[in-house]
């Protein structure tokens, strides 16, 4: 009896452990974080492409795994204010970040995610690659314009 329940134990952790591959979509928002840094998510996450932690009290990202599929990340209204020069490289799918209502005060608190930018011109080789990047930079620019703007009210 002890050891089928030693054996159920494990099959139950299996589950559970080869269920989180599979989970594509995780949002925690309004789940406050207690040292405001990301809590719980691991690198066993790896089919994960939708991450929103909205409004969890985030005041960094630097405990954000590896994960290699996530597209999609809302981390608004939270009080990060730098840090994001990994999200790069432990992100590298990513192609929407949002991070309005954050406290971001200049440039060069996203200049590490315009870099990855770059690199995808260069590799896709536009026929006209200056406007391609005139056209990310306005977008992003217009993004960091609505971020400062929600950050004064």
């Amino acid at each position: 009896f002890h050891m089928q329940k030693k054996l159920l134990r494990y099959l139950t952790w299996f589950q559970f452990y080869r269920d989180l591959k599979i989970v594509a979509e995780l949002v925690v928002d309004n789940c406050r974080s207690s040292d405001g840094e990301v809590e719980g998510l691991t690198d066993d996450y790896t089919g994960l492409e939708i991450l929103s932690m909205v409004n969890v009290g985030l005041s960094s990202l630097s405990k954000l795994p590896s994960l290699p599929k996530l597209r999609k990340l809302e981390v608004s209204d939270n009080t990060i204010s730098g840090g994001l020069d990994a999200l790069a490289e432990k992100c590298p799918s990513l192609t929407y970040l949002n991070l309005s209502g954050n406290k971001i005060k200049d440039l060069s608190t996203i200049e590490p995610l315009v870099r990855p930018l770059v690199k995808l011109v260069r590799m896709m080789k536009p026929a006209h690659p200056e406007m391609m990047m005139m056209m990310m930079m306005k977008r992003m620019m217009k993004a960091l314009r609505e971020t400062r703007s929600a950050c004064r009210t």
